[in-house]
């Protein structure tokens, strides 16, 4: 087994000081691959190391001024860092290199939820929503948003829309499903009051980086679209009645 897929396990285990330790040596022996730099800025960020991630972002979007991933996530380690309109302008920047991709618009409607520009962030997953009409993630999403401006109406019907598309039926409130009652996490980044965030999963704490990651697999990877569904078929973010 190669250092990097040993980093790489070692990823997966939570194990990020160890995985560290093998993309580095991966890193010495190949200084000029960018995929290494990019799987190790996912390791700082897991670490709380935001400064080194940035260092790694910087060096990529330097090396490729053009890649929108690469520009996307360094808009996500800025914002951790609360340099916000650093990360707007980032956030801009890969959108306008792919103007035609939802998980472009779906990315910075997030972020703009975040941040408190709940309106920006309705108009961005209305064009996710236009440019995807299958993206339940989006629906939800805005849904979230409008319900957080009491558009109550307009939530329910965003919330139907996305169960629509994943074949969910809605929970009596007095009863929920074994399923949702689990407790899990899924990778964390920097400290717990960063971690804190609601996430679209009625059970599950989902980090804003890990969201994108996710959502940007749903956008290109068949299977992996698949089995997300399947997961938020467990239940939506929990949603006022």
């Amino acid at each position: 087994m190669s250092n990097f897929d040993i980093s790489i396990q070692f990823f997966k285990e939570g194990k990020f000081e160890e995985a560290l330790v093998q993309i580095n040596s991966c890193i010495d022996e190949d200084v000029s691959n960018p995929e290494l730099y990019f799987f190790r800025a996912r390791v700082q960020s897991r670490l709380g190391n935001l400064e080194s991630a940035l260092e790694d972002f910087d060096y990529l979007v330097n090396r490729e001024p053009y890649n929108p991933n690469y520009i996307s996530d360094r808009a996500v380690v800025l914002h951790l860092l609360k340099r916000n309109e650093e990360a707007l302008d980032e956030f801009d920047r890969a959108l306008n290199l792919e103007p035609f991709n939802a998980y472009r618009y779906s990315s910075r409607a997030y972020f703009k939820d975040r941040i408190g520009d709940l309106k920006g962030a309705i108009e961005d997953y209305e064009k996710a929503i236009e440019l995807d009409p299958e993206d339940a993630v989006s629906y939800n999403n805005k849904g979230l948003v409008e319900e957080k401006l009491g558009y109550k109406e307009k939530s329910q019907r965003s919330f139907k829309k996305a169960d629509d598309l994943i074949g969910y039926k809605s929970v009596p409130t007095n009863k929920v499903p074994e399923e949702i009652t689990e407790k899990g996490e899924f990778p964390r980044i920097g400290n717990s009051s960063q971690n804190s965030e609601k996430s679209i999963s009625g059970f599950e704490k989902l980090t804003f980086s890990k969201y994108l990651q996710t959502l940007k697999n749903v956008f290109t990877d068949k299977s992996t679209r698949h089995e997300f569904l399947n997961f938020i078929k467990a239940g939506f973010k929990k949603r006022a009645d």
